[in-house]
């Protein structure tokens, strides 16, 4: 995969996380579009990347707690599993505002990296299947590219099947 790229100016703070930690990575800059809803699906079509390789980051409330959900763009969050994933009952989407607050970053370009505070994290088991995944740098129009057995060792998470066909 070669050397870390910390091109000027898109430092971020996942960015620093994998550095700091001697991850490799390659950071992956696109145009985003300021009207775009679907942003996993904009990074996917712009890289041209399939799908299943980028993933996004969700935010849940899990039994009154926040938890962070990542899933491949090509499908949705299945909020029992994650439930289950860490030992919960129930799991509802979050309140965009409130994740914004925690994590410190915008939705639609919130990375599971970096965050202010570090939240429990369950990344779908698919993401093992591959040599390098993509998921946000921590700003829309910015994706990171790294190893997932990093990506799962960096946010302390546990994998499970979380994810579902969209």
């Amino acid at each position: 995969m070669g050397k870390p790229k910390n091109a000027r100016g898109q430092g971020t703070p996942a960015t620093v996380a994998l550095s700091q930690a001697g991850v490799d990575f390659v950071l992956h800059p696109y145009e985003h579009d300021a009207g775009a809803q679907a942003y996993g699906e904009e990074a996917a079509d712009a890289l041209g990347v399939p799908y299943d390789r980028i993933f996004k980051t969700l935010v849940a409330e899990v039994d009154g707690g926040l938890a962070v959900a990542v899933v491949p763009v090509a499908g949705k969050l299945d909020l029992k599993a994650l439930a289950a994933a860490l030992g919960g009952k129930r799991a509802a989407m979050a309140d965009a505002a409130k994740v914004e607050r925690v994590t410190g970053y915008v939705v639609g370009g919130i990375s599971p990296l970096g965050q202010r505070r570090r939240l429990p994290t369950v990344v779908d088991s698919s993401a093992l299947g591959f040599e390098t995944v993509y998921f946000s740098a921590g700003r829309r129009g910015l994706q990171i590219e790294t190893a997932p057995a990093e990506l799962v060792r960096l946010t302390e998470a546990v994998t499970a099947p979380i994810g579902r066909s969209g």
